[in-house]
């Protein structure tokens, strides 16, 4: 844990459903686990409701409540922005925050438009320059079997990357009869499965394999067209009234693509795959190797050398806690399992880590930007019958 004269790093929170208490977690536990090199102070927690956002900051250890994002702009005890709201509110957040002089962490997807987004990668960058950081929150990089994973194929264990199968699998909408949220609403959301979990799986599936998707081929369906009104929210349900409304994004997305270094890829994201609850589940063939993992079972990696003999391969289970796996070292006895919500810790140590090494931290903004052109060409494709369609690339954001 880091010492008494290790400097202090005032955070200011926006929203405080899900995310919100998932990265409320992280910031409290990060420094009793990892020896960051400053210590976040947890100022203030932002939301429209008094009463609600009051609760939240009491139940989640915020030491104070603002009903406006702008107030902690304002406020000299706060040093970063973490941004948990929903889609609609990233950009126009973001950029007032680097604007500010604010360090930024996004929930994903960065923005709900590739425009919003080269905003906020343009900004980011010019951030930089005057020493203020910004990252997006794509949490399945510090799992520690996804950093094992990477690692493989970083060292040529799987050779030649041949074909990736990239699979996330959730059923909370299967119910006709669940009530519509803001998840459902593309003005708020930007689109559905595509973005809310189609964004983690081409993140994660780039990550893996260090490469980067140039085109795809893509289907969209919507296979529920309206649903009753929420009456009362709780986090990701509510209860159901007798009004209803049109579902405007997304309920499953499908899709091919190619990668730069020659891979072919296959895409399903859907939250209608009854009786699978979050399986993010992604497996990379190549000329020497296979890995498979799945987060259902995110302590294990499944790894196959086709360099040995046939009579001793085959895939074979590796249980991701040694020290000397990325993150485990922090926790527990190997064989001591870890959870989701650790993936947020080891998100906040990264960042508070490039924060005061004065480094960009990863994912960037330019690497969300670069996600949001990948859902992008996904939403032209589906919209033009399933033509290939290119994903744009840029080195670099524009001015």
């Amino acid at each position: 844990m880091s010492g008494g004269d290790a400097p202090a790093l005032g955070i200011g929170m926006v929203g405080h459903a899900f995310m919100g208490r998932a990265h409320s977690q992280a910031w409290r536990s990060v420094r009793a686990f990892f020896d960051v090199p400053c210590v976040p102070v947890m100022a203030a927690l932002a939301g429209r409701d008094a009463e609600r956002v009051r609760r939240a900051a009491d139940r989640l250890g915020w030491a104070s409540a603002e009903t406006d994002w702008r107030a902690l702009l304002r406020r000299d005890d706060v040093q970063l922005i973490d941004i948990c709201a929903p889609g609609d509110t990233h950009a126009e957040i973001a950029l007032a925050a680097l604007g500010a002089g604010k360090h930024v962490l996004c929930e994903k997807p960065l923005a709900n438009t590739v425009a919003e987004a080269e905003a906020m990668a343009a900004a980011a960058e010019r951030a930089a320059a005057r020493g203020v950081r910004a990252m997006v929150a794509f949490n399945y990089r510090r799992v520690p079997a996804v950093a094992l994973a990477r690692r493989l194929v970083a060292d040529g264990r799987l050779g030649t990357v041949r074909h990736i199968r990239a699979q996330y699998l959730q059923d909370w909408l299967a119910d006709p009869e669940a009530p519509l949220s803001w998840r459902l609403d593309r003005e708020r959301a930007g689109s559905g499965a595509l973005g809310d979990i189609g964004a983690h799986l081409v993140d994660t599936a780039q990550f893996i394999t260090g490469d980067r998707l140039i085109g795809v081929s893509a289907l969209l369906e919507t296979f529920v067209t309206e649903r009753p009104l929420a009456t009362a929210s709780a986090g990701l349900t509510a209860s159901a009234g007798t009004e209803r409304g049109p579902v405007t994004v997304d309920d499953a997305a499908l899709f091919l693509g190619r990668t730069a270094g020659g891979a072919v890829a296959l895409f399903e994201a859907t939250r209608f795959a009854t009786g699978r609850k979050n399986a993010l589940r992604i497996e990379v063939n190549g000329s020497r190797g296979s890995l498979v993992f799945d987060f259902e079972a995110m302590n294990e990696l499944w790894f196959h050398d086709h360099t040995l003999d046939g009579g001793e391969a085959g895939f074979r289970r590796i249980l991701v806690t040694e020290p000397s796996h990325r993150y485990a070292a922090a926790w527990w006895p190997p064989g001591h399992l870890l959870g989701y919500e650790h993936t947020f810790t080891h998100e906040i140590a990264d960042l508070l880590s490039a924060i005061a090494a004065g480094t960009d931290p990863s994912p960037s903004f330019a690497d969300g930007l670069q996600v949001q052109r990948v859902l992008a060409a996904v939403e032209d494709s589906a919209a033009g019958g399933g033509g290939w369609t290119p994903v744009p690339f840029e080195d670099a954001p524009g001015p």
